[in-house]
């Protein structure tokens, strides 16, 4: 035999010997021409008795003759021969165009049974950082806890809640402050996207070189510190669920294109990918600016603005729904984590004076920054009830309850103050709702019917003032 020819088997057979998995081939005829060492341990078969000897005459019930027949691939077949069991998968051997051969390929059922429980291992892993993933991005707020959708968010929470029942953008407007997140979260939640992702993204706190691979991922190697493997972006995270854009109008006028195409193709592809991905994803978009004025500017995409602006919600100030604050510090009372933190509630009301001013504030922060003022005056009061002292002193300042509030003379302390405008307000307020409307006029006051009885009494006034049961 030829010395190159001779090289050229004993390389082949030392490649076959080194495969991790056990190989049979037979020629055309049928007869067993090679098996290598895995072969042998996994069924048992020792070389020497099969091998120059038709495969059906060793094992008439092999089906491997039948591929070299019909050239068709067979996966997956179950073979137990006495106590071995294994699991073979069958191939024809093909030169120009004519079946020479099939091969075998088997692996014991103690392997396929360690690889099937590695997979379901890695299953159970996948589906565990699934939930997990769901529960990171979860929605927390409903239009249950809006506090003034029965009065001045009234007509705003029915559209946002027609909103929900659809699939289509929804874009928000509102000062910093007013809730838009919230009323993302709660469109969300009453979706029928509630068990998918809600995906927040601040696109003013994220810098423009940056965003663009936060909201579409990249592939590995597409650009310098590129993480190995590539990165997932927040749009594919958001699949099937909301993905919340808040802050969209500081986005680049360069990526409001590539926005625009994922809203008009429901399409994304990672930053050096060649493909794209499809996506469902519902945009949820949120601005404190005026976007038509960035639109005449040639600031914002005005075909961008118009397939945003298809629901489109106007969140007001906190200073034009004032009638909503004490509900609001009420919320914010019980909720606090301050006030709760060390077991019983401590502080429990908001009235008189104190109320007034909170009420007479123009609150440029809105709703977020009433709640920084109630945490704040939770710590720094001494007993149950909030007191003008205990504000921030930018607040407390503010005198905007009426021209005279605490306007005091030399000879009068902070305390008698108060009580004498305390005393006036609830004169004027029993005068304003009359006899008949005794708890309204507490409610007005921010006070408990028995703390109105008890100021009226604290005070001496007039009976006559005093609404009848």
């Amino acid at each position: 035999m030829d010395r190159s020819l001779q090289n050229q088997i004993e390389w082949w057979k030392a490649v076959l010997y080194s495969i991790n998995d056990g190989v049979l081939v037979i020629d055309h005829q049928g007869i067993v021409q090679m098996v290598n060492p895995e072969y042998t341990r996994i069924t048992g078969v020792i070389p020497e008795k099969i091998i120059g000897k038709p495969l059906r005459q060793f094992r008439p019930g092999a089906q491997l003759p039948d591929t070299l027949r019909d050239g068709k691939c067979r996966v997956g077949v179950y073979r137990k021969e006495g106590e071995h069991e294994y699991v073979v998968d069958m191939a024809p051997i093909v030169v120009h165009d004519e079946i020479i051969g099939a091969v075998s390929v088997c692996k014991s059922l103690t392997e396929v049974h360690k690889l099937s429980k590695e997979l379901q291992k890695k299953k159970e892993k996948i589906q565990q950082l699934e939930r997990t993933m769901d529960s990171l991005h979860q929605a927390k707020y409903t239009f249950d806890q809006i506090i003034g959708k029965d009065r001045g968010l009234k007509q705003i929470v029915h559209i946002a809640k027609r909103a929900a029942e659809t699939h289509l953008p929804v874009l928000i407007f509102g000062e910093s402050g007013t809730g838009k997140e919230l009323f993302a979260q709660a469109i969300h939640n009453n979706s029928s996207r509630r068990e998918r992702p809600f995906i927040p993204v601040n696109c003013a706190a994220i810098p423009l070189l940056l965003l663009e691979s936060e909201l579409f991922g990249y592939e590995e190697g597409s650009f310098t510190n590129a993480k190995k493997g590539g990165k997932m972006g927040l749009f594919e995270l958001a699949n099937h669920g909301t993905i919340f854009l808040d802050e969209i109008g500081d986005m680049s006028y360069d990526l409001q294109a590539k926005l625009l195409r994922v809203l008009q193709e429901g399409k994304v592809r990672r930053i050096g990918d060649t493909k794209e991905q499809d996506i469902d994803v519902r945009i949820i978009a949120a601005t404190n600016h005026d976007l038509e004025q960035l639109v005449a500017k040639g600031r914002f995409r005005e075909d961008l603005f118009y397939r945003l602006n298809v629901f489109r919600l106007q969140l007001p100030p906190l200073r034009e729904r004032r009638e909503d604050i004490p509900e609001l510090i009420d919320s914010f009372i019980r909720s606090s984590p301050v006030n709760t933190l060390d077991g019983p509630r401590l502080v429990d009301s908001v009235e008189g004076v104190t109320l007034q001013v909170l009420q007479s504030y123009d609150w440029p922060g809105n709703v977020r920054e009433l709640k920084n003022a109630i945490d704040y005056a939770i710590c720094m009061a001494d007993g149950r009830e909030i007191d003008l002292q205990h504000l921030p002193v930018l607040i407390a300042k503010a005198k905007q309850t009426s021209p005279d509030l605490l306007r005091k003379p030399d000879s009068q302390t902070v305390r008698e103050v108060l009580d004498e405008v305390e005393r006036k307000l609830i004169i004027d307020t029993l005068e304003r709702f009359g006899s008949d409307e005794k708890r309204e006029a507490a409610k007005a006051l921010g006070f408990s019917l028995a703390t109105l009885y008890n100021k009226i009494k604290k005070y001496k006034l007039d009976s006559s003032k005093i609404p009848n049961d």
